[in-house]
């Protein structure tokens, strides 16, 4: 056999090995990929499940602070769509197992924990027919919602900027 030859075959060679130890590392990776994205999505749903708990739970305590503006809408009536948002990003977040479903959950969880940062520490006043929430006190309540809402989003967060998701598909 010439060199070439010898060359080209060790290079088929080679390429074979090479092809059979990178096949033998994809599954492990893919595996990890995949038990990573398990973890987060957890995260986010676990977040977003004791947020709307929370919400649901402290709504009824704010029916009575109502806008101004008609028609008038209580903060328990905003507390209890939070709740339900929550709830629908935390069943897409584990069922749609896509980007899509990540970007809602950390839509939700960002925008409540921005919303409970905001009237923590600015006097926004009413809005129309939404109330005054100006709240600058830390409960238990609020703060166990702010971490399980700063959880979810770095959850979600975390799930749209892994590479490798496959849009439309379950991973």
């Amino acid at each position: 056999m010439s060199r070439r030859a010898r060359a080209d075959a060790d290079g088929v060679n080679a390429s074979a090995r090479d092809r059979e130890g990178t096949h033998e590392r994809l599954p492990r990776r893919a595996a990890g990929a995949t038990a990573i994205r398990v973890i987060l999505a957890l995260m986010a749903a676990t977040g977003l499940g004791i947020d709307a708990y929370v919400h649901w739970q402290l709504a009824p305590r704010f029916d009575t602070l109502t806008g101004t503006a008609s028609p008038h809408v209580s903060q328990g009536q905003l507390f209890r769509v939070e709740a339900a948002f929550a709830v629908i990003a935390l069943v897409l977040v584990l069922l749609i197992r896509n980007r899509l479903g990540a970007l809602v959950a950390f839509l939700v969880a960002a925008g409540g924990l921005a919303a409970v940062l905001l009237y923590a520490v600015i006097d926004v006043g009413g809005l129309g027919p939404f109330p005054d929430m100006y709240d600058p006190a830390w409960y238990t309540e609020k703060t166990i919602s702010a971490v399980a809402e700063a959880a979810a989003a770095i959850g979600a967060l975390c799930l749209l900027l892994m590479p490798g998701g496959r849009r439309g598909r379950r991973d």
